[in-house]
């Protein structure tokens, strides 16, 4: 069986994020043929494409991470129902110089998590636009939408709820699949 190299992005860069805990338990619900990896995001300089000349190591290096992986998981805080700003950064660096965008291609998904009732859904889609845009076929059913995320963990980051679970190793098994359909062979 191809074990597939998935790219994991959380864009919150708090310590005790919520996004980064969900990536944790999706990590470990994940089926054996997905190998998922975390990508830090939290030094990679602001896009100025005056430095493109001669870019920030930070910069070469998110590149070739992407560019070595098979896939990409997004997960997403929402802030003022929009993306944060390091994440759409990343994306920003990722997709340029113009057509050496290192995204095109990497099938994709995204998981909003939020304290809130409507669970990221702003951030999701917006989200969702820019990775249209940079060639990311992402996954569209199931969507992920986690709400209520502060009483989902325990005191030490482990999920605790059940049905939330059982939800994650659902969404992981479909983008098993379409990794496994949507990947470069």
């Amino acid at each position: 069986m191809k074990k597939y190299k998935i790219g994991v992005i959380v864009g919150s860069l708090r310590k005790e994020s919520f996004n980064l805990k969900t990536a944790k338990a999706l990590m470990e619900l994940a089926p054996e043929s997905l190998s998922l990896e975390l990508v830090n995001i939290a030094d990679i300089p602001m896009f100025n494409q005056d430095l493109e000349e001669n870019p920030p190591k930070e910069w070469v290096a998110l590149r070739e991470k992407i560019k070595s992986v098979d896939g990409l998981l997004f997960l997403t805080p929402e802030y003022n129902r929009s993306v944060p700003a390091v994440l759409k950064n990343v994306i920003d660096v990722g997709s340029r110089p113009y057509g050496k965008n290192v995204w095109t291609e990497k099938p994709g998904a995204v998981v909003s998590v939020s304290t809130g009732g409507i669970s990221g859904f702003g951030a999701n889609h917006h989200l969702r636009q820019s990775l249209t845009f940079v060639n990311v076929p992402t996954m569209a059913q199931p969507e992920a939408y986690i709400g209520g995320a502060a009483t989902l963990f325990d005191d030490k980051g482990q999920l605790m709820n059940d049905g939330t679970k059982k939800f994650l190793k659902t969404f992981m098994e479909a983008f098993e699949k379409w990794v496994t359909t949507n990947a470069k062979k």
